[in-house]
């Protein structure tokens, strides 16, 4: 069995994204950057692409990146979702290099690598892995057709797209109108991608790469959601402990102490689940059973944690100021990304043979 505790590496890898993201994604930027045309804080991805090098722990060394696994990766994506930063790195770091390592596309995958280039996976956000997804028409090698709900197109300077005739190809961003879409998450941004005649790279099967690239963001994803439970609930405690009612922190009526520990448990569990997943996407063992397990639980736990928190936190939980309703907003989010936890609790039945009556 595998530890899953945090290796030495992984804490120093950890406290330096940390210190990062406190420079680059204080709650009153991103706040600010979601009422502007430009959500994503490419100062930000610059600096943990270029400057650490994280755009590229799921590359091999000699392919261009740091040859890492999806624990280290896991670790990042723990920290992006505790201060919910408007970066691509789930979407071009994670989902669509995954895509790539599907393929046989060494010298785009060395550009994502290298953060010179954001890539995505041009298939809806929602989509879960082994789902349906939609696919555009090749005639005459070029590109038709609409895609919806793609996840950080705005940001990407080249799009992976499944096409009917099986293959997955990499079109330049230029060569196709990208209409942004309004998210629930407006850290997360959403656009319909239009293909009107463009001209794609063919670099592989699109349901070996698309299968391979939602599995590893589904696995990730529940990373992000980790991260993101577990600052709410570290902020509401805090808060509670200065809050005072009575002349007493609030933080010690027996009712709310209830409430914590309850969620405190469900972080706890999801830890478990998130490290696990990563794990298992490392090492190749019953991975698709923890990805499900993982999805199934984490979902769940990241809208209950921020909703405690939005509400514990009163009249100033609700003001816009307060960066607590971006932890809900992505959360309600996450919940449908890569497939709702009802989807993957049915797929988890399927791999275990465990159906229902």
């Amino acid at each position: 069995m595998s530890d899953l505790l945090y290796s030495e590496e992984e804490e120093a890898l950890r406290a330096a994204v940390r210190d990062l993201l406190t420079d680059h994604c204080d709650a009153p930027g991103v706040i600010a950057r979601t009422e502007s045309d430009t959500p994503h804080d490419l100062a930000a991805w610059k600096a943990l692409a270029d400057g650490m090098g994280l755009a590229g722990l799921l590359v091999p060394e000699d392919k261009g990146g740091q040859g890492a696994s999806h624990r280290e990766a896991a670790v990042v994506l723990e920290e992006l979702g505790r201060a919910v930063a408007p970066v691509p790195y789930l979407t071009s770091a994670v989902v669509a290099t995954e895509a790539l390592l599907a393929c046989d596309a060494d010298d785009l995958l060395a550009e994502l690598a290298s953060g010179r280039r954001i890539g995505a996976l041009a298939v809806a956000l929602h989509t879960a892995p082994g789902g349906a997804y939609t696919v555009v028409r090749h005639e005459d090698g070029a590109l038709y057709g609409e895609l919806t709900a793609i996840a950080d197109a705005a940001a990407a300077d080249v799009l992976l797209v499944p096409a009917d005739d099986g293959g997955l190809y990499a079109v330049d961003a230029s060569a196709v109108t990208v209409t942004p879409q309004i998210p629930f998450d407006l850290t997360r941004p959403l656009a319909a991608v239009t293909l009107d005649g463009a001209r794609g790279r063919l670099l592989g099967d699109a349901e070996t790469a698309v299968h391979r690239a939602l599995r590893a963001g589904a696995g990730l994803l529940a990373s992000e959601q980790l991260g993101l439970a577990d600052w709410t609930l570290t902020e509401t405690v805090r808060y509670l402990k200065e809050r005072k009612q009575f002349n007493r922190p609030v933080g010690g009526f027996q009712a709310l102490k209830h409430r914590l520990a309850q969620l405190w448990l469900e972080v706890v569990n999801l830890r478990a689940a998130a490290r696990n997943a990563a794990d298992a996407l490392a090492t190749g063992e019953d991975t698709d059973i923890a990805v499900a397990v993982a999805q199934a639980y984490a979902a769940s736990v990241a809208v209950h944690a921020a909703e405690e928190a939005l509400q514990l936190h009163a009249g100033i939980g609700m003001t816009w100021e307060h960066p607590v309703h971006l932890y809900l907003k992505r959360a309600k989010a996450d919940s449908i990304a890569y497939g709702t936890a009802g989807a993957h609790r049915a797929r988890l039945a399927e791999l275990v043979d465990l159906q229902a009556p």
